[in-house]
């Protein structure tokens, strides 16, 4: 938080670039960067985006906080450690329950470009902390309505559809086949 208000102001469907480091403590046994260190360092990755968005005060202001329903990486190239990345977040869009969010972890190629070393995406929800659930109607009123490219990949849509867990209230036994 105290990192974001140095960073520069963003539109609300803007990428967002955060810098990092790999940290000793980011490392597994084979000396480079845990995976589920990139699904945390995407959570900080994802406050620092909407901090600068202006969209974190609206939350606030309205009792709102983010959840992650779903989410999904794939790598390309280890990071080492003490090396320095860039992780890019912008918002895709919406359906009819909840946000999505891509980041891509990216460093410098030998030409200086950008160059991606890996790519997560998430579905998020939003929740009322006096109870319930912030509609996507209610969302949009709040953040306003995003551009026409804003537009989520019909694979990441069918692949929410593939991996949702029933809800909260629904029965959902562990049985194996």
């Amino acid at each position: 938080m105290f990192l974001s208000r140095f960073g520069p102001r963003l539109g609300r469907y803007d990428v967002a670039r955060t810098k990092f480091v790999t940290l000793p403590t980011d490392q597994d046994i084979l000396r480079h960067m845990n995976n589920g260190v990139y699904l945390s360092i995407m959570d900080v990755a994802r406050f620092d985006m909407l901090m600068r968005n202006g969209v974190w005060d609206i939350f606030k202001q309205r009792g709102w906080y983010p959840v992650v329903v779903s989410e999904t990486i794939s790598f390309r190239k280890s990071l080492q450690m003490w090396q320095k990345f860039t992780i890019e977040s912008r918002i895709l869009g919406y359906d009819a329950k909840a946000v999505y969010v891509e980041h891509r972890f990216v460093r410098p190629d030998a030409d200086g470009k950008p160059e991606i070393y890996a790519q997560g995406f998430i579905r998020g929800r939003f929740l009322k902390r006096g109870g319930g659930v912030v509609t996507i109607d209610e969302l949009l009123e709040a953040v306003g309505e995003p551009p026409e490219a804003v537009t989520v990949p019909e694979w990441l849509l069918e692949w929410s559809d593939d991996v949702t867990l029933p809800p909260t209230r629904a029965a959902a036994p562990s049985v194996w086949n």
